[in-house]
């Protein structure tokens, strides 16, 4: 038996024992019940960075697009930016990092994406229609779901609870100019003492749509339909149990600034959780999951009409999972305990046609059918000190586990790592303390964190992956040690009935950064590359992040909010690549009984220090001015709800450092959406 063999079979015991361990604590009896008559809440939030709004609201409190993507709305909080490469699915950035660096969830499920090129984020697989709410969290106060160094971002999808018998729903359209976008979809809810249930039905379809100037951007359309359903049912007073299902699918989806588009996107992903209260001494709370998902993603480029070779690029995951919290309050102090785990298979392959028939069809595999075993622990403490000072507390590990399930992805690595081992076991460490302060009209945080990640499934194993911004084909690269991060971060805010403001500031220290490193002495395989990179790891990187959010009323239903975010990343004299140059926005709202109208501005500087080893090229300064008015009609029960807006009011041409490969924006573009809700 072989070395690699031992070691296989030695981490797959350890871990199954792990798992033994993990449903013991999952599936244990509480015998004693808490004595609370209250319908079961979700989990208790002891500390959340931010949280972006998306559920349905009444009309004041509500953007005005209702029915714009997810995408707009998490690009309104000043932590997160949306790397775009068409119109559809963009790929969300935490702290001035990419996906890798971060964990993004749905209800607390992991799941991958199956694209090698990022063209299908877990964003791309809910609706706003569906959620309530993202909670994001910056650096390690994010590691309860996974190990990360950015931080996390979870989707939390909307649920109608237990009430008085009830069925209420609406119904939903809209359409834009620019693409021609039509929306349309339904949502019911039916509650009662001991049920309820929420399905929800969105369906989009887009043509090209156009930039300043009425220039259309070419393959730049997409259909997608996506059905969500959630159903509670309350075994007792003090127990709940709640099942799932989200069914995402996307056709002929257009990529402008990637050589290929997407002929397919599905998800499936499905879960059954159940909560409970307790009467305990220290615990009160314990809410389980268990989850299964699994995505498709197939891209081709049979759309387009020139191209060197023709190329099919299927990918797919499958991952199942759980995890299990337990809170409670005990003197002092309020805590949490989330035990996590997950197995994930990754496949990816590449088939180029060739246009000669004389030659061979050429075959590889992208992502060598990895497998990913992952069973965490982590804690938060929240201590009491006195009325108005707390300290948070957070520490966590984990154990990563990688496995190469196909002989011929092995074998196509070992031509660049002959050593490479077909496993590799990972212990992740993270641990963060904050400080924060509250008193009157000022909040004060302050603290630091430490926390480490595995690299990626393309970062560590991805075979020849195009990235058509440097022009450069990929190599992953089985060796690398963990990634470390060392965070201090910052906030103060200052309240007053007349005037708010809030600062907030971070900066991370991440060692053995993990980037692409030129290789000129290997050949590339796709036709016109520049090279070969490889990822490697540089000694180590900053990134520093700070916003200010600020307002006031200035007169009677008339509210004016100002935004100015700064951000900058380097490693000596090297410029991160996708880092936002320092932009600014402002809105006027105003409100009056039901009605609404706004005008808002959007804007950046110059982009100075960009990337040009990573094919980035200046990004101008830009300012778009947005309008939009609202009314809501009353009939008995129900509601009729008109909204109606100009994006890009000016028409302006432009794009930004978060374009890929600077397709321009949208021009401008008249929205209008309605809402009947019964």
């Amino acid at each position: 038996m072989t070395t690699n063999l031992v070691l296989h079979n030695l981490i797959y015991i350890l871990m199954k024992r792990f798992s033994k361990y993990t449903f013991v604590f999952i599936l244990a009896p509480f015998s004693v019940y808490a004595q609370q008559e209250n319908p079961i809440d979700s989990l208790k939030q002891i500390q959340l960075s931010s949280v972006v709004i998306v559920g349905q609201q009444h009309v004041a409190n509500k953007k005005v697009k209702v029915l714009s993507s997810l995408d707009s709305y998490l690009e309104s909080n000043s932590a997160i930016n949306m790397i775009k490469r068409g119109a559809y699915a963009w790929e969300p950035l935490l702290n001035g990092m990419a996906t890798e660096r971060s964990v993004v969830t749905i209800d607390g499920m992991r799941i991958y994406g199956a694209c090698t090129d990022k063209m299908d984020p877990v964003t791309s697989y809910v609706e706003i229609t569906n959620l309530s709410r993202a909670n994001i969290h910056s650096g390690q106060s994010g590691a309860a779901n996974g190990a990360t160094i950015a931080g996390s971002v979870d989707l939390v999808r909307r649920q109608s609870g237990f009430g008085n018998k009830a069925f209420r729903g609406s119904v939903f359209s809209g359409i834009e100019t620019s693409n021609l976008q039509k929306i349309a979809g339904s949502a019911l809810q039916y509650s009662s003492e001991n049920f309820f249930t929420d399905v929800d039905i969105t369906y989009r379809d887009a043509n090209n749509y156009k930039a300043g100037g009425g220039k259309e951007v070419l393959y730049s359309q997409f259909t997608k339909y996506n059905l969500s359903a959630i159903s509670g049912y309350k075994i007792d007073t003090h127990q709940q149990l709640t099942a799932s299902i989200i069914y995402d699918r996307a056709l002929n989806v257009g990529y402008p600034a990637l050589p290929m588009d997407v002929s397919l996107a599905k998800a499936l992903i499905t879960s059954v959780q159940y909560d409970r209260h307790l009467e305990r001494a220290v615990a009160d709370y314990w809410q389980t999951k268990l989850y299964y998902n699994e995505v498709t993603h197939i891209m081709d480029d049979t759309k387009r009409p020139i191209v060197p070779i023709r190329m099919d690029m299927p990918g797919w995951t499958k991952t199942a999972g759980y995890y299990s919290k337990l809170s409670g309050e005990l003197s002092h102090h309020t805590w949490t305990a989330n035990l996590s785990g997950h197995y994930n298979k990754s496949v990816a392959e590449m088939t180029m046609f060739s246009n000669d028939p004389n030659e061979k069809d050429m075959f590889m595999l992208t992502w060598p059918g990895l497998q990913t075993l992952y069973n965490g622990l982590f804690l938060e403490d929240k201590f009491h000190i006195n009325e108005h000072w707390n300290a948070l507390f957070t520490l966590g590990s984990a154990l990563h586990y990688n496995y190469v399930e196909s002989n011929f992805g092995y074998e196509s690595l070992k031509i660049f790592y002959p050593q490479m081992q077909r496993s590799k076991a990972r212990w992740l460490k993270n641990g963060a303390i904050k400080m924060n302060y509250n008193k009157q009209k000022w909040q004060l945080s302050f603290g630091t964190g430490y926390g480490e990640r595995a690299p990626s499934v393309s970062e560590g194993y991805g075979f020849y992956l195009f990235n058509s911004s440097d022009k450069y084909d990929y190599m992953g690269n089985p060796h690398m040690v963990n990634e470390k991060s060392l965070e201090f971060n910052a906030s103060a805010s200052f309240t007053t009935p007349m005037f708010f403001i809030k600062a907030q500031t971070n900066y991370f220290r991440i060692f053995n950064y993990i980037i692409g490193i030129s290789r000129p002495d290997y050949i590339p395989m796709t036709i016109g590359a520049n090279g070969i990179k490889i990822y490697g790891q540089l000694p180590a990187a900053t990134i520093f992040n700070a916003s200010v959010l600020f307002g006031s009323p200035i007169a009677d239903g008339l509210q004016w909010t100002g935004k100015m975010i700064y951000r900058k990343g380097s490693s000596g004299n090297l410029n991160l690549p996708q880092i936002q140059p320092f932009g600014y926005g402002a809105t006027l709202k105003y409100q009056y009984q039901k009605y609404i109208a706004e005008i808002g501005m959007d804007g950046a500087l110059a982009q100075t220090k960009y990337s040009p080893a990573f094919g980035e090229t200046p990004a101008g300064a830009y300012t778009v001015f947005n309008i939009a008015v609202a009314k809501q009609f009353d009939f008995a029960k129900q509601k009729l709800v008109l909204k109606a807006g100009v994006e890009n009011l000016l028409d302006r041409y432009y794009s930004t450092f978060a374009d890929w490969n600077r397709v321009p924006r949208m021009g401008r573009n008249v929205f209008v959406n309605v809402v009947y809700g019964f």
